[in-house]
């Protein structure tokens, strides 16, 4: 059972919390399946949207791939790669392209998010859900987990590979189903859901005095220390739950709503969640960046078994449209 990661984690800046509880915490727990081929990436055609610069993007696809293995990505049971090491994605990217509506792209929410919030209207940023189609359909994947926030991006690839099938008269483009994550939504410091694009996160190498002054900075109410106080509306409630205890959590909850405790006392609690969580993927981090040739290793061999099923499709998929 193939099932493929999209590309929910950009090479478009430092990893943050909610990459991790968003994405990268649920591909490393599929890990356990044995059943299933996974194929993770390394988006660095998609961060083409908003990096533009050589030696900053080099820096953040490193980045990238330290922070997987780090975090426990285990290269013996997933292929794990850099997109434009397949090049069939964008070929497959150009297929679709053909016998997808406008209206379809049009109505993308994250386009017209992007948009609203100032972003050039490019037409990478147009053209987006159809690379992010390929990126899975490139694999016949019949899986695909992702948050609530990429659901409708699932169904596009569905839409985009049962249009394709019918111009073509054949069924071999595989409709993706979705595989909701269990935390889709990890709030910002502003209390947005958390973004590089919209400078409001936590990043996962943070650590010392700049975690400490990220985390005292998170938006709370105007509430008195001595009012009692709703967590389900708190975004520091809201990450200190990502890593507590169900106990943990509802302890915290009773003090929330007995008040006499300020934000101030609960945001120390999260931060030493922060740093006792993230401690182990610190030191395998640090082994990591002094040892380069393990990870450049790991994408190479990752590359070579994710290329391979890529042209098996495409050479399908060629002879099916009428390309030599």
């Amino acid at each position: 059972m193939p099932i493929p990661i999209p590309p929910g984690v950009q090479p478009s800046g430092k990893l943050t919390l909610g990459n991790y509880f968003g994405a990268i915490k649920q591909h490393i727990e599929l890990q356990q399946h044995a059943d299933a081929e996974l194929f993770y990436f390394i988006a660095d055609f998609h961060a083409l949207t908003t990096v533009h610069d050589a030696a900053t993007l080099r820096g953040n696809v490193r980045d990238a791939a330290v922070d997987y293995l780090a975090l426990g990505l285990d290269p013996k049971r997933s292929s794990f790669f850099r997109q434009s090491d397949v090049p069939e994605v964008t070929e497959l990217a150009w297929m679709l392209s053909t016998t997808t509506g406008r209206g379809l792209l049009e109505r993308a929410h994250s386009y017209k998010d992007k948009i609203a919030k100032g972003f050039e209207a490019s037409m990478g940023l147009f053209y987006y859900p159809v690379l992010m189609a390929a990126d899975i359909l490139v694999f016949r994947a019949n899986l695909v987990p992702v948050g609530q926030d990429q659901v409708q991006h699932i169904e596009m690839a569905q839409d985009m590979a049962q249009s394709w099938n019918h111009a073509y008269k054949t069924d071999w483009l595989v409709r993706p189903e979705p595989r909701l994550s269990s935390t889709p939504r990890v709030v910002g410091v502003d209390g947005e859901k958390m973004s590089k694009s919209y400078k409001n996160t936590i990043d996962l190498q943070m650590e010392g005095k700049a975690l400490k002054k990220v985390v005292m900075s998170i938006k709370t109410d105007s509430a008195a220390l001595e009012d009692p106080k709703d967590p389900d509306t708190c975004n520091v409630f809201s990450l200190y739950a990502l890593f507590a205890t169900p106990e943990e959590r509802d302890a915290l909850a009773a003090r929330y709503r007995a008040g006499g405790m300020g934000y101030g006392e609960a945001k120390v609690a999260l931060l030493e969640k922060i740093q006792t969580y993230f401690a182990p993927y610190r030191a395998r981090r640090a082994e990591l960046v002094a040892n380069p040739a393990e990870v450049d290793e790991v994408l190479r061999d990752g590359a070579a078994r994710a290329r391979a099923v890529a042209q098996a499709t495409m050479a399908e998929a060629r002879k099916l449209i009428g390309l030599r």
